[in-house]
């Protein structure tokens, strides 16, 4: 394996890198709904800011013959984030790499895939998090809907079907775009879906039919969303111990900037060859699209719903 020299203290290999960012693709679970924004160009300081578009002020509607076409506007913010390092590494001997029985580089290359995966999903799951919209469920039919990104209450419900339904319809009664054209997503833990699951297996209504854009970690659909379970992100630990956090979405939710895509490195060895180790690395950051809480206008563009709870 040749790694070529890049002068940086470093060594890089550009083949291996493209293969390390396309083998994370399918462990992604929040970062596959992110927007990608570049934020490549030397000299262009940490903070990155990109337009975020609201909707028009006036509606459309029907024209008459002799009368000018109507003309309206629409507010334009901006999202910022700071961009950030990140990065692990795994140092290993020239003695290790000689006479180990199996391919060191193959293991930890596995090893630091699956943290560089881990570390960009909890980052883009930290900023679904800053969402306004929280539904707390305080009874079986009963919910509170908080608009500051506060919730109200504890939730003592598991996700029903009745949950889900009124999810749906807030959702569309807040014009929230769907994702794919048609469908709301939502991503959750495997053990606050399993009473939703078994629920809609009992009447018969839950179907786990194949897209024609299937999602990674996707089982099936429901009132028009589409459910992802994911482990990456840990447990709140709700204190009445049911259910567990579960975001519902639709378009424009959080923005990735890159400045450099995750690549793989190699340590320059030291101590005449006896010491190595590989790494991954990125420059980028995560942040949420939409969660300006300065007017009820502004509110009204959040893209994503927080099933919550107040402890």
């Amino acid at each position: 394996m040749k790694w070529t020299d890049s002068g940086s203290g470093y060594l890089s290999n550009p083949t291996l890198s493209d293969e390390f960012r396309t083998s994370l693709q399918p462990l992604s679970r929040f970062r596959q709904f992110c927007d990608v924004e570049a934020a490549i160009g030397k000299n262009r300081g940490e903070t990155f800011q990109w337009n975020v578009y609201g909707d028009t002020a006036d509606d459309g509607g029907e024209l008459q013959e002799n009368l000018p076409m109507p003309e309206t506007n629409f507010a334009i913010g901006q999202g910022s984030v700071t961009i950030k390092e990140y990065g692990n590494s795994v140092p290993y001997s020239g003695k290790l790499e000689s006479l180990a029985e199996h391919d060191i580089r193959k293991i930890i290359f596995q090893t630091l895939k699956n943290d560089a995966n881990k570390t960009f999903d909890r980052n883009a799951a930290a900023q679904f998090d800053n969402t306004l919209l929280r539904y707390v469920a305080t009874g079986a039919t009963a919910y509170n809907l908080d608009t500051d990104g506060t919730p109200t209450g504890n939730s003592d419900n598991d996700l029903s079907n009745t949950h889900v339904k009124q999810i749906a319809d807030l959702m569309q009664e807040r014009s929230i775009p769907v994702f794919d054209g048609e469908h709301y997503v939502c991503i959750a833990r495997p053990t606050t879906l399993r009473a939703l699951k078994d629920d809609l297996e009992a009447l018969h209504m839950y179907t786990a039919e194949g897209w024609n854009r299937v999602m990674n970690g996707e089982n099936g659909r429901y009132e028009g969303i589409r459910f992802v379970s994911q482990t990456n992100i840990a447990s709140e630990a709700w204190a009445n111990g049911k259910s567990d956090a579960a975001y519902f979405f639709g378009a424009d939710t959080v923005t990735e900037a890159v400045a450099c895509p995750e690549e793989l490195r190699a340590k320059i060895g030291d101590d005449y060859g006896r010491g190595k180790g590989i790494a991954w690395y990125a420059i980028g950051a995560f942040g949420i699209t939409h969660a300006d809480a300065t007017s009820a206008e502004t509110k009204a563009q959040a893209r994503i719903l927080k099933w919550d709870s107040a402890a």
